[in-house]
């Protein structure tokens, strides 16, 4: 479980205060009522446990949802969460969301025929490195057993789902929700030979398939090019929406985080990363340091920053840059991302956290389609990227 630890120990961290950002930047504000309270060192607030808390007092274990990526991913967070502050009802929580889906035995019922439905999968292996129970690990098996029958692309990209609506589709979303689970399965369980190769295999066959020139990903590609939205000569879709892109940034710092440096596609991943980072900094908001919906048209009217997004960047250019994946000036990129998106928290009259501005799940589109979804409070993508983020960003990026 060394790899799976040191992820954590990177934002398991040991001061459960917000520690200040750098003197030179003004501190955002985040509204209280009628009032706006600055987000600094005067506030000392854990914005990490004042989210955690708030979505456990809307929600119980049992009324949170159901078996889904958007709440594996606010779970994973809450865990993260947990690593730092040690409040055993975190963990609890996640413990008593999980045991709704796995039985005793070990049994889940899941057929896992898509990605999204594996993302949650994380939770499995944490629980299993928590309690020690056996019943996780069978769970989780259920999950890795799944990929030697699971459809792939002619050259070995997972499908985004085993349905004839995403047959021969990759999803830049789909790597982010498999590729961590993996190889965190491999290191608590013994099979790192497969999932650390298995995994660098997917981001880099992903990445090469979705990467273009100006260095941001393309949502979706499609071998048959037989989708609506793909491009027939290439087989992509045509924009480049801002959560998928986010997707895959996460994974590729997971990813790079747990194989090993010998690891031959390891340069290649670099490579995709670097080319991504550096159009990262080029398409971002200089008003607000977030992330347009549709990265590369902010200069469009009805575009908008988005917040799911722009946590995502802000953790990958961070963890990027403390890893030395990238160059260290990506941390100062990453910490404007950080008060953009702290911008956008407010605590409302019931004292409790919002977070505004995250775009809800989206299918692959044109321009119209990513700028016309609904802007959600306080949805599970938000909430889970905002953790993850927070926890690598509070005491600021070394």
């Amino acid at each position: 479980m060394k790899r799976l630890r040191a992820a954590f120990a990177a934002v398991a961290l040991t001061t459960a205060t917000l520690a200040a950002l750098p003197a030179a930047v003004p501190p955002p504000a985040v509204a209280v009522d009628a009032a706006v309270v600055p987000v600094g060192p005067a506030a000392a607030t854990d914005w990490s446990a004042a989210v955690v808390e708030s979505t456990m007092a809307r929600y119980t274990p049992s009324t949170i949802g159901g078996w889904s990526y958007p709440v594996g991913l606010y779970l994973y967070g809450q865990y993260l969460t947990y690593r730092r502050t040690h409040d055993a009802r975190y963990l609890a929580y996640i413990k008593n969301y999980v045991d709704r889906f796995v039985k005793s035995d070990g049994s889940i019922d899941q057929s896992f025929g898509s990605l999204d439905s594996m993302q949650a999968g994380r939770l499995l292996v944490i629980l299993h490195h928590e309690t020690g129970q056996d019943r996780y690990r069978k769970a989780a098996q259920k999950i890795r057993d799944r990929l030697n029958t699971y459809p792939r692309t002619s050259d070995g990209g997972f499908w985004h789902a085993d349905t004839s609506s995403r047959a021969h589709q990759l999803w830049a979303d789909g790597v982010y929700m498999m590729n961590p689970f993996l190889v965190e399965y491999g290191e608590e369980f013994g099979d790192s030979a497969y999932a650390d190769d298995e995994a660098a295999r997917q981001l880099a066959v992903y990445g090469g398939h979705l990467q273009v020139a100006n260095g941001l990903l393309k949502h979706a590609y499609d071998e048959s090019k037989s989708a609506s939205w793909a491009d027939p000569a290439t087989g992509l879709a045509p924009e480049h929406w801002c959560r998928a892109v986010g997707w895959y940034a996460m994974a590729i710092v997971n990813v790079l985080d747990a194989i090993p440096a010998s690891q031959p596609r390891r340069p290649q991943l670099l490579t995709i990363f670097g080319k991504l980072a550096a159009a990262l900094e080029r398409y971002q908001d200089p008003a607000t340091g977030r992330w347009f919906q549709v990265i590369d048209k902010g200069g469009r009217g009805d575009n908008w920053t988005e917040t799911s997004c722009s946590s995502m960047f802000a953790y990958a250019l961070a963890r990027g840059a403390q890893q030395h994946y990238l160059d260290p000036h990506y941390a100062d990129v990453a910490r404007r991302g950080y008060r953009g998106v702290l911008a956008e928290l407010s605590v409302g009259a019931d004292g409790r956290t919002d977070l505004a501005g995250i775009s809800v799940g989206t299918n692959v589109g044109d321009y119209a389609y990513y700028v016309a979804r609904t802007r959600a409070v306080n949805d599970f993508h938000g909430l889970g990227a905002f953790l993850i983020m927070n926890e690598q960003l509070r005491s600021g990026v070394s």
